[in-house]
């Protein structure tokens, strides 16, 4: 039986990954029949990740990981609900993952959203999509209140700075939520990394890690 990958090893790998993609050399690893036929059993991912469902945050892809790499949780923003949790959940629990990714990207229309959604002369949105994107709002209105002795009005907010500000407020909101993978996360045995995808350089910057993660290489 392997030794478990520390929450370290694991975001090593996930940014040499990062890094081939980034210079436009992936392996692709782990995608043939082989590794298919392997995997029918059972999978045992190293790693999870929950991002934002947009079409140019495909996972795998750009940390050139290859099936059973990844267990992957998206939903437009990247906002926290009960089955985001119970999945991640699952994830450590019963799949033993050593590393929870929570990857953003910039030019999210769903921040973009939250940010027009502060306008006195908002529309209406459909409930479900307000519902949807409700949780960043906060992250709008924090930097309008702290800069209201500016005058900052939603059209000067940086929306790439509201993504900043709700991707961090998305882990404490993930850590606050589950008490099981706070409790592993100071046992030592998970890490959780917030990244930031930027969409033209294909790079994933972490923003904010929580756990034994922060010394990989």
């Amino acid at each position: 039986m392997s030794e478990r990958p520390t929450p370290a090893r694991v975001w090593a790998e996930m940014k040499r990954g990062n890094a081939r993609f980034v210079a436009g050399e992936p392996r692709h690893p782990r995608q043939d029949v082989e590794r298919r036929t392997e995997l029918a059993a059972a999978q045992k991912p190293r790693a999870a990740l929950f991002g934002c469902s947009d079409s140019r945050l495909a996972a795998e892809i750009i940390f050139d990981k290859g099936l059973g790499d990844l267990f992957v949780v998206r939903n437009a923003g990247q906002v926290i609900s009960d089955s985001v949790v119970g999945s991640l959940e699952y994830a450590v629990a019963v799949l033993d993952v050593s590393l929870i990714v929570v990857l953003a990207h910039d030019a999210c229309g769903a921040v973009g959203a939250a940010i027009d959604s502060t306008r006195p002369d908002a529309p209406v949105l459909p409930p479900l999509i307000w519902r949807q994107i409700a949780p960043i709002v906060p992250a709008a209105r924090s930097l309008l209140a702290a800069g209201a002795t500016e005058g900052v009005s939603p059209d000067a907010l940086d929306p790439m700075e509201v993504g900043r500000v709700h991707l961090r407020n998305t882990v404490a909101e993930l850590l606050r939520a589950s008490e099981m993978i706070s409790e592993a996360v100071a046992e030592g045995r998970v890490a959780v990394v917030g990244a930031n995808y930027r969409l033209e350089e294909g790079t994933a910057v972490p923003e904010i890690i929580v756990g034994p993660a922060a010394d990989a290489d």
